[in-house]
């Protein structure tokens, strides 16, 4: 045992206790049958994951998507990447644009790391979805977007060049306005150590001012209607991380928040979007567990962080519903140090006392367990444990300090998918999914 791991033992009748409630996966379509009962009427339903680099718990969301929207009508599936890199991939699902598969469709996502996108399960579940709209009905079809903030300079474009297309006067303005930014080039990063440290002003006038602008723009006619949506997300989006890249240098936990609040506030707006015309939208999401189980009920909530699922559940209540994923060992795309290449590297098995743990000791490979199933079990698994969270670099090295938090696992989840063994996600780039070789670990995880 490592001297990091929590020295408790397992009661024997909580073991038992969760060991009854699980639901074993097989690998049929009727293992999720009770998780859609679950889920039943929520118009959010968010899938997590334990790590950005795991094959089952992708493969494990796309089955869960296609039925959501194949069976219960859903209108979006919505990811931790970034609003104009998945718009792309929208356009091709509507079987629109140049694309001509899902793989040249996901080629927008070239910033690191480009394995968490731009991966075979990925591409099957989007060419399934580009097939699945050509089989239905418009109002039925279902899109690919984006929650996340990072695409400053891109977003930015996207609003230039929209403006362009509809009204050359109002492209000068976000031109004029946007060139606030000339001065730092492409990294946001230079941008916010500047102006954060008082060497630069900073632009955040400027973006509020384009993003009014937008907001009070009407659309011309109803085609142009999404694309008015579209340039007006970007220009929140360039609203917020022109605030996240300050922030970044305020600290962790601010700039945190900013990101996991305008995530959420890209999927209310998103949901009211493909509301219109009476269609009640539903949004399956998909980010990493850190992002999407309750904050409330963990360390980092104790520090002062919010994050996306904690908001959704405030703000829309039994409309979300909360799936984690957790593993005990097996390999995961991730890279050694941030902007490096993703590797096939070996997970360790989960420290003793953290939930992954327990799970491996009920000794069934993979299963469900609903939370409204737990029964007796309840009060012992709501003592808070460890929880392993590993991103997009891997640190086994410092693992404790780098990749577990204490968590109540049931006030997180509404249900969670483990999976004992896990395998890597298999990439569509040639420079990542490589064994690992021996070499320090050394840098901090990101989610």
């Amino acid at each position: 045992m490592s001297p990091f791991d929590d020295a408790r033992e397992i009661p024997p009748a909580l073991l038992e206790g969760v060991r009854a409630a699980v639901l074993p996966m097989s690998g049929r379509p009727s293992d999720l049958d009770p998780l859609i009962e679950s889920i039943g009427e929520a118009r959010f339903v968010l899938l997590g994951e334990a790590t950005h680099g795991t094959h089952e718990f992708y493969q494990a969301r796309a089955a869960l998507t296609r039925r959501l929207i194949s069976e219960k009508g859903f209108a979006a599936v919505a990811v931790e990447a970034d609003w104009p890199d998945a718009l792309r991939v929208n356009t091709f699902v509507h079987g629109e644009g140049t694309d001509t598969s899902a793989a040249d469709a996901l080629g927008e996502f070239q910033r690191f790391p480009r394995w968490m996108w731009r991966n075979r399960e990925v591409e099957e579940l989007v060419t399934w979805l580009r097939a699945h709209n050509a089989s239905v009905a418009p109002e039925r079809r279902a899109g690919f977007y984006g929650l996340d903030l990072y695409s400053l300079h891109a977003s930015m474009r996207a609003v230039v060049d929209y403006l362009e297309k509809v009204d050359p006067a109002a492209a000068r303005r976000a031109r004029e306005r946007y060139a606030c930014f000339e001065h730092f080039g492409e990294e946001p990063q230079a941008y916010g150590h500047a102006t954060a440290y008082g060497y630069a002003d900073p632009c955040e006038d400027e973006v509020t001012e384009q993003l009014l602008e937008l907001r009070e723009r009407a659309p011309l006619n109803a085609r142009d209607e999404d694309a008015r949506f579209f340039a007006e997300q970007n220009a929140r989006l360039a609203a917020d991380a022109e605030g996240y890249y300050r922030a970044m240098y305020a600290g962790r936990h601010e700039g945190w928040n900013l990101r996991d609040t305008h995530m959420a506030d890209t999927a209310d707006a998103l949901r009211a979007h493909l509301s219109r015309g009476g269609r009640k939208a539903r949004i399956v999401i998909w980010a990493h567990n850190s992002h999407l189980g309750d904050a409330r009920a963990t360390q980092m909530g104790d520090q002062g962080e919010l994050n996306l699922g904690q908001l959704l559940r405030q703000r829309h209540g039994r409309d979300t519903f909360n799936v984690g994923f957790t593993t005990y060992s097996g390999v995961v795309i991730a890279a050694r140090e941030w902007d490096e290449p993703g590797l096939r590297r070996r997970i360790r098995p989960a420290l003793h006392g953290s939930y992954e743990h327990l799970f491996h000791e009920v000794g069934v490979p993979s299963f469900l367990l609903r939370m409204e199933d737990l029964g007796e079990a309840a009060g012992g698994l709501r003592e808070r444990r460890l929880e392993r969270a590993i991103g997009v670099v891997y640190v086994p090295r410092t693992e404790r300090w780098s990749h577990y938090f204490q968590a109540d696992l049931p006030a997180q989840f509404d249900a969670v998918l483990h999976y004992d063994e896990t395998r890597p996600l298999r990439p569509l780039d040639a420079e990542a999914g490589h064994e690992e070789e021996d070499a320090p670990d050394t840098y901090p995880f990101g989610l």
